[in-house]
């Protein structure tokens, strides 16, 4: 039984990583897990992925680069704002300009240094470093 998919996902790319494997399948398929894998290739952590149908739920196919030290989902959601999303950088990513952490903002999914830029606050989703 799965609890939270988004934390599943993310572990099991941080250990198919760990294990050197270079394709992993994620099943249920989501929206917010589709977003953050769409994230995730923009900042080259992972190289494609694509979803495929299977009239279950689909899973989405994702194809790994070693870029990835550690990644997970934050829990619980810290609602945060503009001003305090520095104090959660220090707290989840190892250095400055090192890694993001994902945003959930009225305006869709989003890093901190985007959320920062725009002057935007939201809940914490998950890292990626």
């Amino acid at each position: 039984m799965q609890n939270d998919p988004l934390s599943d996902a993310l572990s099991i790319i941080k250990n198919s990583v760990k294990t050197g494997k270079l394709e992993v399948e994620i099943r249920p398929a989501s929206k917010l897990i589709g977003r953050i894998l769409k994230i995730m290739q923009d900042y080259n952590y992972i190289k494609e992925f694509e979803y495929v149908d299977n009239m279950k739920g689909g899973y989405f196919k994702v194809k790994l680069q070693p870029a990835i030290n550690s990644c997970g989902s934050i829990k619980p959601r810290f609602s945060v704002k503009r001003e305090d999303i520095e104090k959660f950088e220090s707290r989840y990513l190892p250095a400055q300009d090192f890694g993001i952490i994902i945003i959930s903002t009225n305006r869709g999914l989003m890093t901190h240094s985007e959320a920062k830029k725009n002057g935007l606050g939201g809940k914490l989703v998950a890292y990626v470093y």
